[in-house]
Formats: C-alpha cells, sequence, structure tokens
C-alpha cells in the first residue's frame, strides 16, 4: 500500500513539475466581438493588455450581484492596462441586456454573443458567470466558475500588471 502511494505521489509530483516547466497555457481564442453599440473588435486587439472575460446573463443572479465588484475591479486597474469584457450569452434578449447596462452605468465593454459563438470558442461556456483572466501575452491564465474570490483576483492582476508585454 506504502509503494502505490509513494508511486502516485511521484507521477503526481512529475505531472506538476512538468507543468510549471512548460510554462505553456492555453492561448486565447481569436474570435470576433460585437460591443451594443456595433461596435467591432477581436481578441488579438487586446493584446498587450490584461483582460477578464466574464461570460454572464441578466437571468443570473450571482453574474448581476458580482457586477458592482467588476465594476470596481475596472475601476482600480484600467489606468494600468487592465480592461473587463462582458459577453452575454446568446439566448439573453438584447434589449434587456442593454436596459442592464444603460441602468448601472458600467465601465467596461459589453458584447453580445448573439450566435454562441464566442462561448463555444471559449471551451463551451454554458454556466454563467464564468470567467477568463487573459495576461499580456493572450494566454489564459484562470479560469474561474461562479463568483470570483475578489481579494485573489486583484492580487492575480496586480501581478499580472506588473509583468512585461
Amino acid at each position: 500500500m506504502k509503494l502505490k502511494i509513494a508511486a502516485a505521489l511521484a507521477v503526481l509530483i512529475v505531472a506538476i513539475g512538468g507543468v510549471f516547466m512548460s510554462g505553456s497555457r492555453p492561448t486565447a481564442p481569436d474570435v470576433a466581438f460585437s460591443t451594443l453599440q456595433g461596435q467591432r473588435f477581436r481578441t488579438a486587439d487586446l493584446r498587450g493588455k490584461v483582460v477578464l472575460v466574464n461570460f454572464w446573463a441578466t437571468t443570473c443572479g450571482v453574474c448581476i450581484r458580482e457586477m458592482p465588484a467588476l465594476k470596481a475591479t475596472q475601476e482600480r486597474f484600467q489606468a494600468r492596462g487592465y480592461q473587463t469584457v462582458a459577453v452575454a450569452m446568446d439566448y439573453d434578449p438584447p434589449s434587456r441586456v442593454a436596459a442592464f447596462v444603460g441602468l448601472n452605468r458600467l465601465p467596461f465593454t459589453f458584447v453580445l454573443d448573439r450566435d454562441g459563438r464566442i462561448a463555444r470558442a471559449f471551451d463551451d461556456v454554458r454556466l454563467t458567470p464564468t470567467s477568463y483572466l487573459i495576461n499580456r501575452r493572450d494566454e489564459i491564465v484562470k479560469k474561474i466558475l461562479g463568483e470570483p474570490d475578489f481579494d485573489r483576483l486583484h492580487a492575480l492582476i496586480d501581478r499580472l500588471l506588473a509583468e512585461p508585454a
């Protein structure tokens, strides 16, 4: 039994070491975004910034509850090259999304995923909220299911903003 545990631990240590040694992270998918105002941009246009891509819906209570903290995060870090991109799910009516954004005066970019292509490109997102933190080199650093621990998120954003592009 001890031999099996030792062997399992050795495999785990080698696997973890391989991840850290390789340093490779998945790259953010190249997708086209369309804002509520009809402006278009691609993931590549965000290169050089630290970006949080947040999938949300107006029918998601946790999504609505986390919006003030996302707003505070945007305001805290935007001057240093941070951007939040809030992606409304394809089942969310554009008029409802626009009304929510207008009522809450949120300072970040809202896009509509009208056909679900953005969600599919980001690991087929189906649950909201789901967020992806992307570094300046377009690498996905963290996937967050549910509401983030904002203290930890802020520490990670701060660290990523201090790294060179």
